[in-house]
């Protein structure tokens, strides 16, 4: 097994900021509300004054599916809260007009998967016919443990996570990322951003189900402005 393609409960860029970040969202958590802007400023909101930012809205899975290739999302480059209003408004459209909700052609997961398995089977590998099927035996290949990762996160974005916050490392297609996820009584989300000595130069994802357009929207709108005048 690759380790090194991704780890779990991770030491990030928060613990710089907050004694104890994986309690600093929680709902009875003190200066909660401070925390929460904090980490979008520190996080979030100096990579969209640097144009580094890429919002991916993802939607597919429902009823407890979790197919790779049903898994569709839509890219958006984020400069400003527009860029965000953009998107929501372009989801709210669709579902006014009965339309398939955006998506692009490329399928994040089902691809990379394919091409891992394609690659591990070239080499040599012995993989059971039903290993694309078992997301807990990816690891078994090379790439694997990133993508399990990688779809664990998804996982919990569309079907929702008990704890507020958790913080792992992973390869992704544009290098090592720390993912920093949320579920917040405000709405959920995950930030995969550059390591701290790569963060003015590396760009970051932005990823969130479409269910939570409306709700991430508010909490952006509260939020992101109140740093812009320091």
């Amino acid at each position: 097994m690759q380790y090194a393609e991704a780890r779990e409960h991770t030491r990030g860029r928060l613990h710089e900021l907050f004694a104890d970040p994986y309690h600093a969202f929680d709902n009875d958590a003190d200066e909660r509300q401070m925390h929460i802007r904090t980490m979008l400023h520190m996080l979030l909101a100096r990579s969209m004054a640097r144009n580094q930012v890429t919002l991916r809205v993802i939607h597919g899975w429902e009823n407890g599916g979790c197919e790779p290739e049903d898994l569709q999302h839509v890219d958006y480059t984020l400069k400003s809260l527009d860029d965000f209003r953009s998107a929501v408004s372009d989801f709210e459209q669709a579902t006014r007009q009965n339309k398939p909700l955006p998506a692009d052609a490329s399928a994040i997961l089902a691809t990379p998967l394919a091409d891992a398995i394609a690659d591990a089977k070239a080499d040599g590998k012995a993989l059971t016919d039903d290993i694309r099927e078992t997301p807990a035996r990816w690891p078994a290949f090379e790439g694997g443990l990133a993508l399990y990762t990688l779809f664990k996160m998804y996982h919990r974005l569309v079907y929702g996570e008990d704890d507020t916050y958790r913080c792992s490392q992973c390869e992704t297609p544009h290098g090592l990322r720390e993912i920093h996820e949320f579920h917040l009584e405000e709405g959920e989300f995950a930030l995969l951003v550059p390591l701290r000595e790569h963060a003015k130069d590396t760009p970051s994802l932005l990823v969130l189900h479409e269910s939570q357009l409306g709700p991430i929207e508010q909490l952006f709108e509260q939020s992101l402005p109140l740093f812009d005048n320091f």
